[in-house]
């Protein structure tokens, strides 16, 4: 029954999508299209709710459409049933921000077909249960994701990050097109309930495991496959961004795991290593280069790299656990990464709200020209702190148990019998304790330069806090960022159906524990309450407040503010994002980033002011995407000369093919 109300939900996305293309520019269409998709967003999340906190059994749906003789296939079970919550989670907050963020839309026909189409390819990715079906379903997600991403197709560099963000899809789909060949075999077994029981050799294997992870991890937005993600946030409009972070990174989460926990098989110890190692280069680049941005969208795009690190990294612990048959750690570390996948829903969802929030008000994203925001938008600033706060991985919210639960699957790799791991997995443990503390000085930066201070420019000065709709959008996640943070023994029970799904274990029951203690692994190695943390900041912090308006002087004393010893009281003269940066710029950027500063000191008497120049790059680009582009240029410029050949050699080449293909298909046999 769940599955048919969700396969039918997914239809009535596809209607809307046409409805609302057929409406055109109609007044209606803006509520009736963000309405509906709330709606079917709403219903989708009851039902995996049902699904994976019910205990219902799994469910199986063929559909007489796709491949002849094996039609499209849906699935249900406790896995899919997480990511399906996950999924129309942030598509129900992301619907009810846009109910009010929409109308600030100049061309909404450029955004409204598309939004509930690429709504119905992420469920629809999440519940296929064949191949065929997952692909479309795929493709559906990124033609979809890339037409919204184009919706601003006028402005400066939106058409670099369309053309990118195709490539770097379409080349993950031939990956796992590619992936799913192998798997399915000489036999053409398409199904997943086929595949699972087809054996595989450990170079087929292998061959998976690389092709998945390029295509899951190039949607994910895994170093290096991650060039197109902070080119495309930044382009599409806020909820469309805030969906493609927090959302269409997870549709890719899910298919990592769903191939490589279910459909390989029991898993050898050496599938952890690359995951590990391109997941701590994910976490320390990532958030690295979002400390060095000024274009707020940008920063949080970096910071999802980050972020999707952190989960990898919990992904590569728990096959690391099951290959060496640690169950226990093995639930605890996938406990971790999927309890992280909730977390970054939600935080980032609200932090790319709130930039939409900020965009919409101020029609500023660069950081250095906002500044004293916390008086002309309080709801907007309050609900981004609580986000900022819980990105930092900082008690009581939900960001620190998640990560806290990462670093207790670390102190138990001692027991990992591989040398290779027991050196490999304390240093991603380093990197991710040095991106967490990163992290944290990364969103003191963006909230301190956007929310405190003086306004920098008469934008900021005159800015307004946004609709009601959107406000209530970002108070709710943010207030289920709290939730999870204080009572996260509920979540871990919760995800639990899905983890035991995945490594056949799961973390101890938290809910009965004394005083809603977590427990990872047993009582005599570790635990967090976060009722007691939260209670205890609570009550010290309205004691302090409490000491100091009773107890201090009440005389009202005035003077001068301190100037720094610059008497020019100008706003600019503040701290910027910028220079906030500057130290970790000179530490990590020479190397990381071929940072490079140059100041223009005008001679004395010379009126100009002086400048400071600052140039970044990505070296990740310049040194395997750009070379590989000037290689296709080169090697198309080559081709082009085929196009000029007289028939004669035309019917050659046809004729040599022929021949290769024979001698190729006579050796396979």
């Amino acid at each position: 029954m769940v599955l048919v109300v969700a396969l039918g939900c997914i239809a009535l996305l596809s209607v809307i999508a046409l409805a609302a293309l057929a409406a055109g520019r109609r007044a209606w269409a803006t509520s009736f299209t963000y309405a509906g998709s709330l709606a079917a967003a709403l219903v989708l999340l009851a039902s995996a709710l049902a699904q994976l906190l019910g205990g219902l059994p799994a469910a199986d749906l063929k559909l007489p459409l796709g491949l002849p003789w094996i039609g499209a296939n849906f699935h249900i079970d406790a896995l899919s049933a997480f990511f399906l919550a996950i999924v129309n989670l942030g598509a129900a907050a992301a619907s009810l921000y846009a109910l009010g963020y929409g109308r600030h839309e100049h061309d909404p026909l450029r955004v409204l077909p598309f939004y509930p189409a690429f709504l119905a390819g992420m469920n629809a990715v999440v519940l296929a249960a064949d191949a065929f079906a997952f692909l479309f379903s795929w493709e559906l997600m990124s033609l979809a994701s890339w037409a919204l991403v184009l919706a601003h197709h006028r402005e400066e560099d939106n058409l670099k990050a369309g053309y990118v963000y195709l490539v770097m899809a379409s080349f993950g789909t031939l990956a796992l097109l590619l992936a799913f060949g192998l798997l399915a075999g000489s036999e053409g077994a398409y199904a997943f309930e086929n595949i699972r029981h087809l054996p595989l050799s450990p170079a087929v294997t292998a061959a998976v495991l690389a092709l998945v992870m390029l295509g899951a991890g190039s949607k994910a937005g895994l170093v290096p496959l991650h060039v197109w993600l902070p080119l495309a946030h930044p382009a599409a409009p806020s909820h469309v961004s805030a969906l493609m972070s927090g959302v269409m990174t997870k549709v890719a989460i899910y298919a990592f795991i769903r191939v490589v926990f279910d459909l390989l098989g029991t898993p050898a110890w050496w599938w952890s290593v690359p995951i590990l190692a391109a997941a701590g280069a994910s976490a320390v680049l990532g958030i690295l280069q979002a400390l060095m941005q000024t274009d707020l969208k940008r920063l949080l795009a970096y910071s999802t790299i980050e972020n999707v690190g952190l989960i990898f990294a919990g992904l590569g612990l728990a096959l690391a656990f099951q290959a060496n048959g640690l169950s226990a750690a093995a639930a605890l570390a996938l406990t971790a990464a999927l309890f992280h996948v909730l977390n970054h829903t939600l935080f980032k969802s609200v932090l790319f709200f709130g930039a939409g929030a900020i965009t919409t008000a101020t029609g500023q994203r660069d950081l250095n020209a906002l500044g004293g925001l916390i008086h002309r938008m309080p709801v907007t600033s309050v609900v981004v702190l609580v986000a900022c706060v819980a990105i930092s991985a900082l008690p009581p919210l939900n960001g620190f148990a998640s990560e806290w639960l990462t670093f207790q699957a670390i102190l138990l790799s001692p027991q990992i019998p591989q040398w290779g791991l027991k050196l490999l997995v304390p240093a991603i443990g380093a990197l991710l304790a040095l991106s967490a503390a990163l992290a944290a000085a990364c969103f003191v930066r963006a909230f301190g330069t956007i929310f405190l201070g003086r306004p920098r420019t008469l934008a900021a000065e005159e800015a307004r806090d946004v609709d009601r709709w959107s406000q209530a959008a970002m108070i709710v996640l943010a207030g289920l960022c709290a939730l999870a943070g204080v009572l996260p023994g509920f979540v871990i029970d919760g995800i639990a159906p899905a983890v035991s799904y995945a490594v056949e274990a799961r973390m101890p029951a938290q809910a009965g524990m004394e005083w809603l203690t977590i427990i990872p692994v047993a009582t005599s190695r570790s635990s967090y309450n976060a009722l007691l943390v939260f209670v205890f900041i609570t009550f010290s912090a309205s004691v302090s407040a409490y000491a100091i308006h009773r107890l201090a002087s009440r005389a009202v004393r005035r003077g001068p503010a301190w100037d720094c010893g610059f008497p020019d009281a100008s706003p600019i003269t503040q701290y910027s994002a910028t220079s906030f940066a500057q130290p970790i710029r000179r530490v990590y950027g020479t190397t990381l980033f071929s940072a490079r500063e140059s100041v223009d000191m005008p001679r004395p008497g010379d009126l100009r002011p002086a400048r400071l120049a600052i140039s970044l790059r990505d070296l990740v680009w310049d040194g395997i995407y750009a070379p590989l582009a000037r290689a296709i240029l080169k090697a198309a410029d080559r081709l082009d000369r085929l196009q000029y050949l007289t028939i004669r050699q035309y019917l050659s080449l046809v004729f040599a093919l022929l021949v290769f293909l024979l001698v190729v298909l006579a050796s396979w046999s």
